[in-house]
């Protein structure tokens, strides 16, 4: 498949999933929305369409949105993520959404030793993650996908 072609399909399943996720009314009735990885601001801008009653807090190493897509100064927290996520620990969020895979195994198995252990602790019981990269943790339950997503594409979770 070509590189194209694989982004194509991880953005339609990301897109597919968060639109489960509203369309399904998936998410606790309170709580904000966290955006691991603002990166452009594409997904963020998607969010607040999908959930504009939410508050929505993105997270990335610098701040590099479109202007378009850029969230308000108090709502964008600049660092390392694994170092300036764990201040909003217990948060409750209702939904954590994370793309902050890279492609490479090894750098993307790095990322694996702090993000299910951040979005777990970041979620209230019952609180949805959607995630390019799969979650492995004890407080994370993972939820059927939906069927125009292949298997290891994008992945959801209900917080246990």
């Amino acid at each position: 498949m070509s590189r194209l072609d694989s982004f194509i399909n991880r953005m339609s399943a990301q897109r597919d999933l968060l639109n489960h996720v509203r369309d399904a009314a998936l998410l606790p009735s309170s709580g904000m929305v966290f955006e691991i990885g603002l990166g452009n601001g594409r997904t963020f801008s998607h969010l607040r369409e999908l959930f504009p009653d939410r508050r929505i807090i993105a997270f990335d190493r610098k701040l590099a949105s479109h202007a378009s897509a850029t969230p308000e100064h108090q709502d964008f927290i600049e660092g390392e993520i694994h170092e300036t996520g764990q201040r909003f620990l217990g948060s409750e969020a209702a939904l954590v959404h994370a793309d902050i895979g890279t492609g490479y195994p090894d750098k993307d198995a790095i990322t694996l030793t702090w993000l299910p252990q951040l979005t777990a602790g970041l979620l209230q019981k019952g609180g949805i993650a959607v995630s390019g990269l799969p979650l492995e943790h004890a407080n994370l339950e993972a939820l059927p996908l939906v069927s125009t997503i292949q298997s290891g594409r994008y992945f959801i979770y209900r917080r246990r």
